[in-house]
C-alpha cells in the first residue's frame, strides 16, 4: 500500500519505486544492476503497538550464501544473499510498521492502515534527506523522526 502511495508523488531522477512483494531473490539480482542505496518498506514484528512506524539501519549484513526463500521476504536475507552473490553492500533503511497480526490475511489491520500515510511521509523524506543513509545506530534515527513514529 505504501508502494502504491508513493506512485502518486513526483521522485527525484534515478529514483525507482517498486513492489517486489515476496520476490526476494528477484530484489537481491535487480540490486546488482548498480543501486547507491536501499530504502525496504515492510511489516516488521519488534513486540510494539500496531501501527508503529521505526526506521531501522541494519548493522552490517555478513553474506550468507544461503537463498532467501522464493516464497518470503526477509530484507536481512536478501541483502545477505546479494553480498554472497558479489553484489557491494549498500547503505540500507527499512521502514518498518508494527503489524496487528502475521498471519496470512487479505488486507491491512486498522491500526496499519492509519500509519500508510504516515509510512509515505517517512519514506519521501528519506529520498530527499540522504545523511540518515550514513547513520549506524538505529536508536539515534529513529530519535531524530520521534520515537516511535506514529
Amino acid at each position: 500500500e505504501v508502494v502504491r502511495r508513493l506512485a502518486g508523488h513526483p521522485m527525484p531522477e534515478g529514483v525507482t519505486v517498486a513492489d517486489y512483494g515476496i520476490r526476494g531473490i528477484h530484489l537481491a539480482y535487480e540490486l546488482l544492476e548498480g543501486y547507491d542505496r536501499l530504502i525496504l518498506i515492510d511489516a516488521i514484528s519488534r513486540g510494539g503497538r500496531p501501527g508503529t512506524v521505526e526506521v531501522l539501519v541494519p548493522d552490517d549484513i555478513p553474506a550468507t550464501g544461503a537463498i532467501p526463500d522464493a516464497h518470503g521476504m526477509d530484507p536481512l536475507a536478501v541483502l545477505g544473499y546479494l553480498a554472497s552473490i558479489g553484489g557491494d553492500p549498500l547503505p540500507t533503511v527499512i521502514v518498518g510498521c508494527e503489524p496487528a497480526s502475521l498471519e496470512d490475511n487479505i488486507g491491512l489491520s486498522e491500526p496499519v492502515e492509519a500509519a500508510v500515510d504516515t509510512a509515505v511521509s517517512v519514506v519521501l523524506g528519506l529520498v530527499h534527506d540522504t545523511t540518515v543513509f550514513a547513520a549506524r545506530d538505529a536508536g539515534a534515527v529513529a530519535q531524530s523522526k520521534g520515537d516511535p513514529l506514529t
